[in-house]
C-alpha cells in the first residue's frame, strides 16, 4: 500500500499483487509474536537500518528457519530489508529490483 500511495504501483499493480497475495497465503507460515521474536527484533533494529516492522519481518524469517539462512530465500522489494536480511545470510528475491 505504501508503494500504491507513494506512486510506485499502479492501480493494475495493487490489483494484481492482491491476487498474488490471496493466491500465496494458502502456502506461507505465519510467526505469531512473541518474547523472542521481539528480543531478536530489537538485536536487528541495533545491527541494520531497518523500520521497526521490517525488523520484526526478518526476525519472523529468523524464527520460521530457526537461525539456519542457509538455502533460504526473503522475498522483499524494500532496500533495507534487502540488505539486512543479505546480511544475515538469506538469498534474497527477486535477485535484482529497478
Amino acid at each position: 500500500m505504501r508503494q500504491r500511495r507513494e506512486g510506485g504501483l499502479s492501480l493494475q499493480g495493487e490489483r494484481q499483487a492482491r491476487r498474488l497475495l490471496r493466491l500465496l497465503a494458502g502456502s506461507w507460515s505465519e510467526v505469531r509474536p512473541s518474547e523472542l521474536l521481539r528480543s531478536t527484533a530489537e538485536r536487528l533494529l541495533a545491527a541494520h537500518l531497518l523500520r521497526a516492522a521490517d525488523a520484526f519481518q526478518l526476525a519472523a524469517a529468523l524464527q520460521w528457519c530457526q537461525r539456519h539462512t542457509t538455502d533460504r530465500e526473503l522475498v522483499t522489494f524494500d532496500l533495507r530489508l534487502r540488505e539486512a536480511a543479505r546480511e544475515e545470510g538469506f538469498t534474497i528475491l527477486p535477485s535484482k529490483i529497478r
